[in-house]
């Protein structure tokens, strides 16, 4: 991280600063269904406040296209955050113009404004020279602390990084790169990779970065589907894009080639479709045809805890099957379990798992669960992050 400006390096006192922060979180009745990125923001709040800054909070919540769209709104969120702080939040009703300027000026050392939607302006994703200047006017200090919003240059994400007077990382994002920095350069190996989810276009360039570095890839989910296709194993109607095993057999062949144990799914939780009520576990890896797999089977699951048991690293992308659906929750849920109780360095990403670590109560025997999503994918394939490559100290002209 030393080629970053750090938040504890800079003079907050009296300062109007402002945070980047990813409070694009789920709502239900306008209200947080899961304060966890809420939650993983606070130490950084909570440490501009003590220095005696005034805190001023900018986030994007869900896609509104540039529009304003009261269902996008970021008020639940702000009684949310006034809730964990145990403080009032000031809510501004805009994010840029004359009412939250006013507000930023009138706020005292100490107190937290939360601005109002950062997509209801276009300018934010163009990241537009006119609606970064206005940002900069409610600014004296900027702090990145949306890991996950790192990958997009946005205004606030990479464009008002770059010209506000002085800028730096915040706890957050200090804390992803503290864990995923030496993951992606030099992970303690043995290393077992766990890639899951739908769609091998979007795992790829991962697991290409990883091959020279992994002992051990396990893939599951949607995505396995296309693996074993182009193994010539039947996959009955299981998802699967004929584009996709294409990909899988280039990376089979790279995996051929190197002294890499490959985990596939041994066996299936299969189903008509996805919410029949009558599910079946397969005796091998073979889906009979008319039915789908949505989930893995218990010798899957055995295979890879005996795997485990030799690992150092883990890192795990994806889950396992269609959690959200109870009868299809049981793989994730025990991969969590089994990698939880494991001796390695359990390291793990992306929203879907993370939250799927979360309901399998396995949260806390991870050492760390990364709150980007694409983020932290783009960031381990080796990509420069344009959030990231706006602070670093050189690129700022700072020495």
């Amino acid at each position: 991280m030393a080629k970053y400006p750090l938040l504890q390096d800079l003079d907050l006192k009296g300062r109007r600063v402002f945070v980047r922060v990813d409070f694009n979180v789920p709502l239900k009745d306008a209200s947080v269904t899961d304060k966890n990125r809420i939650e993983a923001a606070l130490p950084t709040i909570q440490y501009i406040l003590e220095q005696g800054g005034r805190c001023i909070l900018g986030s994007h919540l869900g896609r509104p296209e540039g529009q304003r769209n009261p269902k996008y709104s970021l008020e639940p969120v702000g009684s949310a955050l006034s809730e964990l702080l145990n403080k009032d939040v000031v809510l501004a009703d805009d994010c840029v113009g004359d009412g939250p300027r006013t507000l930023a000026q009138r706020l005292r050392p100490g107190e937290v404004m939360l601005l109002e939607n950062l997509r209801f302006h276009k300018g934010e994703e163009e990241n537009s020279t006119e609606f970064i200047q206005k940002l900069n006017e409610l600014t004296d200090v900027y702090v990145s602390d949306a890991f996950g919003t790192l990958h997009r240059a946005h205004a606030s994400t990479a464009g008002l990084a770059r010209i506000a007077p002085y800028a730096g990382i915040g706890l957050l994002v200090q804390k992803e790169l503290q864990y995923l920095e030496p993951l992606r350069e030099n992970p303690p190996r043995p290393f077992m990779l766990v890639m899951g989810g739908a769609k091998v276009f979007d795992k790829i360039a991962l697991i290409d970065h990883f091959l020279d570095k992994i002992d051990a890839l396990v893939i599951g989910g949607a995505m396995a589907y296309a693996f074993l296709k182009s193994g010539n194993s039947p996959i009955g109607k299981s998802l699967c894009d004929d584009k996709q095993v294409a990909l899988a057999g280039r990376i089979l062949k790279s995996i051929a080639v190197r002294n890499i144990r490959l985990i596939l799914p041994l066996d299936h939780v299969i189903a008509a479709s996805m919410t029949a009520t009558e599910t079946k576990t397969t005796v091998d890896v073979n889906i009979p045809e008319g039915m789908a797999a949505f989930d893995i089977g218990p010798k899957t699951v055995a295979a890879i805890e005996t795997a485990l048991e030799k690992i150092e690293t883990v890192f795990w992308n994806g889950p396992m099957g269609v959690f959200e659906q109870p009868a299809f929750a049981k793989g994730t849920f025990e991969l969590a379990r089994i990698i939880g109780a494991s001796g390695a360095k359990k390291l793990a990403g992306g929203g879907d798992v993370a939250a799927a670590i979360g309901q399998s109560g396995s949260g806390d025997k991870f050492d760390f669960i990364s709150t980007g999503g694409g983020a932290t994918l783009e960031y381990l394939e080796g990509k420069n992050l344009p959030g990231l490559k706006a602070l670093e100290i050189l690129e700022r002209g700072v020495q």
